[in-house]
């Protein structure tokens, strides 16, 4: 089982990721309220903004404070963040 970092000190579990998005539109914002509503978000941003979303085969839902660029270059086995960017 390999363990993806996303920011903090947070693991996710690599196998069980469905997608690593943007929360900017619409339907992705509406997807992150009705996790909210049943109980299934997991907000890893402590308190900063959330620029990654991700989508579990669970049907979680994790925010995460990391660009989804980062998030997937380490999902890759790239390890480093890009220049000027910081958890």
């Amino acid at each position: 089982m390999k363990l993806i970092n996303i920011g903090f000190g947070n693991m996710v579990s690599a196998g069980r990721l469905i997608a690593i998005v943007s929360p900017e539109s619409a339907p992705i914002k509406r997807m992150v309220q009705e996790a909210r509503d049943r109980g299934v978000l997991v907000d890893a941003t402590y308190g900063r903004r959330t620029r990654a979303v991700l989508i579990t085969d669970s049907d979680h839902i994790i925010l995460s404070a990391l660009q989804p660029e980062t998030v997937a270059g380490r999902l890759g086995g790239k390890d480093t963040m890009p220049e000027g960017e910081q958890e």
